[in-house]
C-alpha cells in the first residue's frame, strides 16, 4: 500500500510505502490501545465509581454488574432494616412474656427457680450424618415471622391466663377465709343449739371461738367497714362488706380499732376480744351472711399453717 503526501509549500510529494507487515502492526497496536482504554476504565468503575459526583460520568464508568451489585446490596440493606424492626418487636414481646410469666409463677405459688427463665434451656444430641441444608436468607426471614405470630399469640394468651388468675387471687382475698383469731376450736357451731341464756333451743347464726380479753380480733378478708359500734344484743361489733353480698360480723369485743368507711386487708387487726352484749364470757362470735342469708363459716374458713 503506497500513501502520497502533497504540501501546498513544497512542490516535491511524499510517498509512504506501508507493507503487510506494518498493517498487522498498526491494528494490533491499535488492539492493545482499546484493551488498555477497557482495562484503565474498569479500573476507575470499580476503584472510584463511587466517589465520582458528575451522573453522566458515572454512568459511563459503573459497569452493569456493579449497577447490580448495587441493587442486591440495596436490597439486602432494606431487607435487614425490616428484619431489625421486627426483631426489636419480638425482644418487646419476650420482655412481656417474662413479667407475665414471673407474674403467673407467683400467682400459683411456685418457685421461680425451678423454670430458670433468665436462662436459656438446655439443648443436645448426637451427630448425625444425615444431610444438612444450610438456612437461606428467604427461609432465615420466613421462620422469623413464624416466630413473631407465635410470640404474638402467646402473649395473648398468657396475658388473658394472667387475668384469670389475677381475678381469682382478689376473689380470694375478698373471701372471708382466714380464722379471725387465732385458736383451734370453737365452744358453739353453727346451727340449732341450747341457748344459754333460755335454756331452749334455738339457731345459732355462726361460730363462738372462746379467747382471753385483749386477744387480737382480724379481718377473715379484705373489704370496708360498714359497721363498727355498739348493738344491743352483740355488744362492740364490726361488719366488714366483702362485696358481693357477703358481709363478715365480729362480735362481743371489748375494744374495735376502725371506723366505718375504713378499708381493711385480709389479716388486719381490727378489734379485741372481749365480753360485751349478751354473752357469759370473753370469746368472739363470727358470723358470714351473704345477702343477709347466714352462712355456715366451717364453710369458708381455713387455718392458717
Amino acid at each position: 500500500m503506497n500513501i502520497i503526501f502533497i504540501s501546498s509549500q513544497s512542490a516535491q510529494a511524499r510517498k509512504i510505502v506501508l507493507t503487510k507487515l506494518h498493517l498487522i502492526a498498526l491494528a494490533g497496536a491499535m488492539v492493545i490501545t482499546v484493551l488498555l482504554l477497557a482495562l484503565s476504565l474498569n479500573f476507575f468503575s470499580l476503584r472510584y465509581a463511587d466517589r465520582i459526583e458528575a451522573p453522566v460520568l458515572k454512568a459511563l464508568l459503573v459497569s452493569p454488574q456493579e449497577k447490580r451489585h448495587q441493587k442486591i446490596q440495596s436490597q439486602l440493606h432494606d431487607n435487614l432494616n425490616v428484619m431489625a424492626v421486627r426483631l426489636g418487636k419480638m425482644q418487646a414481646q419476650l420482655l412481656r412474656l417474662d413479667a407475665i410469666s414471673a407474674q403467673l409463677l407467683e400467682f400459683s405459688e411456685l418457685e421461680p427457680d425451678d423454670f430458670m427463665l433468665d436462662r436459656l434451656p438446655g439443648q443436645g444430641g448426637a451427630n448425625t450424618n444425615l444431610r444438612t441444608e444450610a438456612l437461606s436468607f428467604s427461609g432465615f426471614e420466613r421462620k422469623l415471622h413464624e416466630l413473631s405470630r407465635i410470640l404474638e399469640k402467646r402473649s395473648d394468651k398468657l396475658g388473658a391466663l394472667e387475668t384469670l388468675l389475677r381475678s381469682e387471687r382478689l376473689s380470694k382475698r375478698v373471701m372471708p377465709s382466714v380464722m379471725p383469731i387465732d385458736t383451734d376450736w370453737y365452744s358453739s357451731g353453727f346451727g340449732f343449739r341450747i341457748d344459754p341464756f333460755t335454756g331452749r333451743r334455738a339457731f345459732h347464726e355462726g361460730v363462738d371461738f372462746p379467747a382471753k380479753t385483749g386477744t387480737p380480733i382480724r379481718a377473715a378478708a379484705g373489704g370496708v367497714i360498714v359497721y363498727s359500734d355498739r348493738h344491743s344484743q352483740y355488744g362492740n361489733m364490726i361488719e366488714i362488706d366483702h362485696g358481693d353480698d357477703m358481709i363478715s360480723r365480729y362480735a362481743h369485743a371489748s375494744k374495735l380499732h376502725v371506723v366505718v368507711g375504713q378499708v381493711v386487708t385480709q389479716g388486719q387487726e381490727i378489734a379485741e376480744v372481749g365480753s360485751t352484749g349478751r354473752s357469759t364470757g370473753p370469746h368472739l362470735h363470727f358470723e358470714i351472711r351473704h345477702k343477709g342469708v347466714p352462712q355456715n363459716p366451717s364453710r369458708f374458713l381455713k387455718k392458717s399453717g
